[in-house]
């Protein structure tokens, strides 16, 4: 077809030039402005329900997960694992995107071992906390022994892959640390353990900061470089909490109010500890605000129910009583924040596990 007049037809070499320059573009549009995946060799984990991938399968506690309807949405299919999810917990997206397996083991599972553990491993326990009695209320890994089991992935790992690489997978991977909502929850507001006669909730809040810069520097002391720490999400939002505050209907307030009072001790202590460790970068992960951004404007992510769980009535069930004999569980777990009443979904798992690395891109790689 002939040129219009006056159309100047393009060298060969410039529409070539053109094409590539609108293919570099294109794909940058779809990778966005995040660099490829930094060379992180293991995702290592802590914590409690929000990242225990399978832990309490293999210790005598009540507070298990292991069966159905829990994961239900797993990529191939049903597959009960432990985890407190209809699938995937944060971790495993992180891994994930990181270049890592899309499932991070639990150290207790006896499936695994330590060729698996070298690439991603956690230590996470659910229903812990940073204070050794929460851990006692539902006789789970206290946040101690999590340690003590590090120390054992050490040596092993050392055995494994000798000494300098395993410095190396220590020192270089990316550390996921989420706990402290058992503290108050099971714990402190349960008048169980004594705590609330012994501290008010400002002081109970210190102690608990006091704990968890005291694990910080000793995981630091074995090896630690970049550590993401989570917050409290607002907690009085949970639904049972919601569902406990009956009388008065919606959140809890003082509780909320109690998460933000936490994290922003929380967050001073993160500061100071990494300005006297210049060798340590933590990154704070704000889940009380990507919480509440959720639940103020749910349509951001397409749920429809903030309020309350996916599994049976939503408002008071969890491990055991969250079972596939409830004909209430909903079908489309993708509409809820809330797996049971106190995890969230999947769905949920994976908006958080990308604040977390694009935090981590802004301040840990």
């Amino acid at each position: 077809m002939a040129s219009p007049p006056g159309h100047r037809r393009a060298s060969a070499p410039r529409q070539a030039a053109a094409a590539l320059l609108l293919a570099l573009s294109c794909c940058c549009c779809f990778r966005g402005a995040r660099p490829a995946p930094p060379r992180v060799p293991a995702v290592i984990v802590f914590g409690d329900s929000t990242v225990d991938t399978g832990n309490n399968n293999a210790i005598g506690t009540i507070l298990k997960s292991n069966f159905a309807p829990y994961g239900r949405d797993m990529a191939g299919g049903p597959r009960p694992t432990g985890r407190f999810c209809n699938g995937r917990l944060p971790p495993d997206f992180i891994s994930e995107a990181l270049g890592l397996p899309p499932l991070v083991p639990a150290y207790l599972d006896p499936a695994y071992g330590i060729q698996d553990f070298a690439r991603g491993v956690c230590f996470a326990s659910a229903g812990t906390g940073l204070d050794n009695k929460t851990a006692g209320v539902l006789s789970v890994i206290p946040l101690w022994k999590e340690v003590e089991y590090f120390k054992e992935y050490q040596r092993r790992l050392r055995r494994h892959a000798g000494r300098a690489r395993a410095r190396r997978i220590v020192s270089d991977a990316l550390y996921v640390v989420s706990i402290g909502t058992n503290d108050f929850l099971e714990n402190y507001f349960l008048f169980v353990t004594g705590r609330f006669a012994e501290f008010t909730v400002a002081g109970f809040e210190d102690f608990l900061v006091a704990q968890a810069e005291r694990f910080l520097a000793e995981i630091h002391r074995l090896g630690a470089r970049r550590v993401t720490f989570a917050g409290l999400s607002p907690i009085g939002c949970l639904p049972l909490e919601r569902t406990l505050n009956a009388l008065r209907g919606g959140c809890v307030e003082e509780y909320n109010q109690v998460a933000r009072d936490y994290n922003a001790k929380l967050l001073a202590m993160l500061r100071r500890l990494a300005a006297s460790r210049p060798v340590l970068k933590v990154a704070y992960i704000n889940v009380y605000q990507n919480m509440l951004d959720l639940i103020t404007d749910p349509f951001t992510l397409g749920l429809e129910n903030v309020e309350e769980g996916c599994c049976a009535t939503g408002k008071v069930e969890m491990s055991y009583l969250c079972n596939d004999k409830s004909p209430l569980t909903c079908e489309d777990a993708g509409k809820y924040f809330f797996w049971d009443s106190f995890h969230p979904t999947e769905k949920v798992n994976q908006f958080f596990a990308k604040k977390t690395l694009d935090l981590c891109y802004e301040q840990l790689f």
